[in-house]
């Protein structure tokens, strides 16, 4: 391979070029955040010189029957989404990156993978992109799928770099980016618990379902429950904040005995109502946002089986912080994880698709301000939500059912299909 490529580098004065398949391979951790194990990453190049632009990331499908459809889409979904903000690509790097399997080698491998590879370089040429480069990183080696070039790309594949000895590395120290691990160790910080914790916080989940579920469903009742879920995410947050600071490991293990059963299966209920959801989606900034970050890591952990599906608001609502904050790759794992408990939660849809896409988060962060302000004030002047549905429905109509929340295990997801819609400052597109 003999073209070059050149990104605007970690710090917007600074250009780093990039040449061959080598160097292509070392930026990858600093152009995710994280090395992106069991993954498929694709981004786009812009110009002569080869621009990085937008980047996504899939896990590799277990089946190799989805890899064509999947590679189908992920392509429009690159190319199309450059588009829209004015940059079509003008070509693609692929990057596949996955561990062997117990007995296998990483050649073995590369050559498993390598009809993914075809199917994505298909898929971007049939939208009249090509793919310049695609790599498969496994095992500490790299491959090439399209260098023939065995003096610069053996069949047996060659060694990455050392960490920290490339240009890449030495650019990224400089402006004080750093690589946060594997992919899949940024994944267990949202994973559901599994230690003796979990049959007490299922049964907390069931009790407090039980109890929510016929006030959620009950428009007179629903505004007791978001002003008690408000008031107890906000007890939650200064609870958070006063704690004392540790590493990411054990920050976690203390903001887990910080918060009981009963106030975590209360919080995961609450936040399946959209406006609520929308109201602590507005501590996007300032003091409060790590510890609205802690709390919704640590109700994502709390989301055990058969709950799962429940961790789609939480999960969204940390991809949302930290994109807000200026952490894009951890709010990518977020939104990804979201994603993956529930892929028709659209509130992540749209996050995940603008994150990726480069936008600024600033025009939601005024969006939110806008309401919070609008929302003071109206304070005093009109009456509680309560009360406004006493005046205006009869007591049969209040029972009326609201598909648009729910604590039933496995219902999240139903009555978002169900074209129900709930207002509310975020859920403008969103299905009910």
């Amino acid at each position: 391979m003999n073209q070059h490529h050149e990104s605007t580098g970690p710090a917007a004065a600074q250009q780093i070029t990039l040449r061959g398949p080598a160097e292509l391979a070392d930026a990858l951790p600093y152009l995710m955040g994280f090395h992106p194990d069991d993954s498929v990453v694709m981004v786009a190049l812009h110009g002569g010189r080869g621009r990085f632009g937008g980047r996504l990331r899939l896990g590799i499908p277990r089946s190799p029957q989805e890899w064509e459809p999947v590679s189908e889409q992920l392509a429009e979904c690159l190319i199309k989404g450059s588009e829209r903000r004015g940059e079509r690509p003008d070509a693609i790097v692929v990057f596949l990156c996955q561990d062997p399997a117990e007995g296998e080698s990483g050649g073995r491998l590369m050559e498993r993978l390598r009809p993914l590879a075809q199917h994505l370089r298909r898929a971007c040429g049939a939208l009249d992109v090509p793919v310049l480069e695609a790599l498969c990183i496994s095992d500490g080696r790299y491959w090439s799928y399209c260098c023939p070039d065995e003096r610069c790309c053996p069949a047996e594949g060659s060694h990455l770099a050392m960490p920290g000895t490339s240009v890449m590395a030495a650019a990224a120290t400089y402006a004080g980016i750093q690589v946060r691990g594997s992919l899949r160790e940024m994944e267990a910080r949202f994973a559901p618990l599994t230690t003796s914790a979990v049959p007490g916080q299922q049964q907390a989940l069931d009790v407090a379902g039980a109890e929510l579920l016929p006030r959620l469903l009950d428009e007179e009742e629903r505004g007791g429950v978001a002003r008690d879920t408000l008031d107890l995410a906000r007890r939650l947050v200064e609870r958070l904040g006063g704690a004392p600071a540790a590493t990411p490991s054990l920050s976690d293990l203390n903001d887990d005995r910080l918060i009981s059963s009963d106030e975590a299966a209360a919080m995961i209920l609450g936040l399946q109502d959209r406006e609520t959801r929308d109201r602590v989606a507005e501590w996007m900034e300032g003091p409060k946002a790590d510890a609205a970050l802690r709390l919704w890591r640590a109700l994502s952990r709390r989301c055990v089986t058969p709950y799962e599906e429940h961790a789609a608001a939480p999960l969204t609502l940390a991809g949302w912080v930290s994109w807000s904050t200026g952490d894009e790759p951890a709010a990518r794992v977020a939104l990804g994880l979201a994603l993956r408990v529930d892929p028709e939660y659209t509130f992540a849809q749209l996050l995940h698709e603008a994150c990726n896409q480069g936008l600024d988060p600033e025009t939601l962060r005024r969006c939110l301000r806008g309401e919070r302000k609008a929302r003071t004030r109206r304070r005093g002047h009109r009456p509680e939500r309560g009360t406004r549905f006493r005046a205006a429905r009869p007591t049969a109509a209040r029972r009326k059912k609201d598909p648009s929340v729910s604590a039933r295990p496995g219902a999240a997801a139903a009555r978002r299909r169900s074209g129900r819609a709930v207002p509310g400052p975020l859920a403008s597109g969103e299905e009910g």
